[in-house]
């Protein structure tokens, strides 16, 4: 999936307003530094999305949507266990929430929290997209300084001009004339922000380094590099939380390293 799916269960429901954030997270309320805040996205509260991709498994959740409160005043969950292709029942039912659908629905006969206490979903189109999951304003704003729409609109050289990734956060999975946009986010990150990364007495690309030097072998590097990922420190919990699936992160390092190394 180029969307993030809604995998974060809370007493054993999966809430709608996991687009605003998983695992007790808020994503609009991703922020830059305070010497790079002039770059971030400003939170459109008007704004309404529909992701395009989610997972596949029976009864997975449908793709997670953000939209005002005036359209969302709260919303509920997704019922996986629902059947919904039901051909007896009259009228017949059918799933008709995404393609390929074999169960499950939108259930908003009450409303339900998220992690972190969220039952809107104003604001929260900023969930992860693309090969790493870029996430939150600050995120999707700096794609749109350095590559986007703003930065031609500011007299930069623009990769991009006619794409505003704070205008349509979504346009990294739902683009047709620039499907490569999924891959270049990634990148981007990768670039911009990882390899740039020295917090706390850990610079990225002396580790590397250090690990490289040492047979590539210490899971160690393997896992501060998730963190930053996955919690944006090397060292988590960062107030974000735990490295969610780090031991299966390093395992596929690690055959992904064995095939090239073969």
């Amino acid at each position: 999936a180029c969307d993030e799916n809604s995998w974060d269960l809370v007493n054993s429901k999966y809430p709608l307003s996991n687009a605003c954030g998983q695992l007790g997270q808020s994503y609009q309320d991703y922020h830059c530094s305070e010497e790079e805040r002039h770059m971030e996205c400003e939170v459109d509260p008007n704004m309404s999305i529909k992701g395009v991709t989610h997972a596949k498994w029976y009864g997975a959740p449908g793709p997670l949507f953000c939209g005002p409160k005036t359209e969302y005043p709260e919303t509920g969950f997704w019922d996986y266990s629902y059947n919904c292709n039901n051909v007896w029942a009259d009228p017949p039912e059918y799933c008709t929430d995404y393609e390929e659908q074999k169960a499950g629905r939108y259930d908003n006969s009450e409303a339900v929290e998220n992690n972190s206490g969220r039952t809107d979903v104003e604001g929260c189109c900023w969930w992860g997209r693309g090969v790493i999951q870029t996430t939150g304003v600050c995120n999707f704003g700096k794609l749109n300084y350095f590559l986007g729409a703003r930065a031609a609109e500011e007299g930069r050289p623009s990769v991009y001009p006619d794409v505003d990734f704070c205008k349509d956060p979504e346009v990294i999975c739902s683009s047709k004339e620039h499907q490569e946009l999924k891959w270049i986010a990634g990148f981007f990150y990768w670039c911009e922000s990882l390899q740039s990364y020295n917090e706390r007495g850990f610079d990225y690309v002396t580790e590397l380094h250090k690990f490289v030097d040492g047979g590539m072998t210490d899971n160690s590097f393997i896992n501060a590099v998730s963190g930053i990922v996955n919690r944006g420190c090397h060292d988590p919990p960062c107030g974000t939380g735990e490295v969610d699936g780090v031991h299966e992160r390093a395992g596929y390092f690690g055959k992904v390293l064995a095939t090239f190394l073969a």
